[in-house]
C-alpha cells in the first residue's frame, strides 16, 4: 500500500470521527441517549481518562489535573511513535495488511488526541446544556479536553433470575463500554494485526530471513 492510500484512510477515519463527535457535542446534553435499536444506542459521555475511563490519579498520588496533562502528553508521544511506525512501514514497503492496520491505529489515536488537545478550548460544558463550539467560556484549556464517546451496544440488558444465589434480582448487562469511531479504528487495526499476524509481518520476516542467510554465508 502506498502513502496516498494510507493518507486517504487516515483522512476518512478522522473526518467521520470528528464529524460524529462535533455533532454529538452540539446536539446532545451530557448523558443523553437515543435508541437506534434495542441493542444499539447513541449515548453521550465524556472520557477524561484512558481506556475504560481509567485515570492515572486512581493509581498514583497525583492530582486529577496533573494526571490529565501526563495522559495527554503521553498520547502525543504515542501518536508520534505510531506515525513513525507507519512512515517506516511504507518506506520499507512492508505488507499492505500491516500498512492498512497501522493506518487505522494512527487515525484512531490522532482522532482522540484532537479531543484531548483542542476540545477544552473549543467547547463549553455539556452538563445540563447543549455545548457551543467556539465559545467564549470554554470548559477547559489546551491539553485538558475530554474525549467524546457515544456508541453503546447493550446487547444484553436483563436481570438475574431470583432463584440464583447472590445474583438473583440484580441487573446484568453485556458490553457496557461506550466508545467512538476513533476507538473502533484502533481496535480494528489491532485486531487485524492479531488475526492476520503472519500476513501483516510477512515482508519483514522475509527480509530478516535473507539477512540471517547472508550473515550465515559470511561466517
Amino acid at each position: 500500500m502506498n502513502i496516498k492510500k494510507s493518507v486517504l484512510i487516515i483522512i476518512l477515519v478522522l473526518f467521520i470521527d470528528q464529524v460524529s463527535k462535533i455533532y454529538i457535542k452540539t446536539h446532545f446534553v451530557l448523558g443523553d441517549s437515543y435508541v437506534v435499536f434495542d441493542w444499539f444506542k447513541i449515548h453521550f459521555i465524556e472520557n477524561s481518562g484512558a481506556a475504560w475511563g481509567a485515570k492515572l490519579n486512581d493509581f498514583l498520588p497525583i492530582s486529577e489535573h496533573t494526571a490529565k496533562l501526563i495522559l495527554t502528553v503521553f498520547r502525543l508521544f504515542a501518536v508520534a511513535g505510531i506515525g513513525y511506525w507507519l512512515y517506516d512501514s511504507i518506506k520499507k514497503q512492508f505488507s499492505g495488511t500491516l500498512v492498512f492496520a497501522v493506518s487505522l491505529i494512527f487515525a484512531g489515536a490522532l482522532g482522540n488526541i484532537i479531543d484531548s488537545v483542542f476540545y477544552g478550548v473549543l467547547f463549553n460544558e455539556s452538563i445540563g446544556q447543549v455545548a457551543t463550539m467556539f465559545t467564549d467560556e470554554p470548559y477547559g484549556g489546551w491539553f485538558f479536553g475530554k474525549v467524546v464517546d457515544m456508541l453503546y451496544f447493550p446487547m444484553i440488558d436483563t436481570t438475574w433470575p431470583n432463584w440464583m444465589p447472590y445474583l438473583g434480582g440484580k441487573s446484568f448487562s453485556f458490553f457496557d463500554p461506550v466508545f467512538n469511531i476513533a476507538d473502533m479504528s484502533i481496535s480494528t487495526g489491532v485486531g487485524i494485526l492479531l488475526v492476520f499476524n503472519k500476513k501483516a509481518f510477512a515482508h519483514k520476516k522475509e527480509d530478516d530471513a535473507i539477512e540471517e542467510n547472508q550473515d550465515a554465508g559470511n561466517e
